[in-house]
């Protein structure tokens, strides 16, 4: 499972809208890199036919079969990191270089 918290699917909604590119869905991509790193991406895309689809916060996320393996369990988030600047984050147990938010 692929989660989108709602401050991350507002901001989606709001680009997509923005971009003109409503209805299509938010591909994920994650690649492992050579250090063991894992390096994420995301836009918006048409579904191909290998792709599976998980929908959070009413938001159809579609990510490759490969992609999957790397990202099941990933929280994507929009925060400010910096005083001014937000970002998304993906808090992924399965990415090597993952620290669990404190509390």
């Amino acid at each position: 499972m692929i989660t989108l918290t709602p401050t991350a699917a507002k901001q989606v909604k709001h680009s997509a809208k923005e971009s003109n590119l409503d209805g299509l869905p938010l591909r994920l991509a994650c690649t492992r890199m050579e250090d063991g790193s894992f390096h994420y991406g995301m836009g918006f895309d048409d579904v191909k036919e290998a792709d599976i689809t998980h929908t959070s916060e009413g938001i159809d996320v579609i990510v490759s079969i490969t992609a999957n393996e790397f990202m099941n369990g990933t929280t994507v988030d929009f925060v400010e990191l910096e005083e001014g600047k937000q970002e998304f984050i993906f808090m992924n147990p399965n990415d090597p270089n993952y620290v669990p938010p404190k509390k």
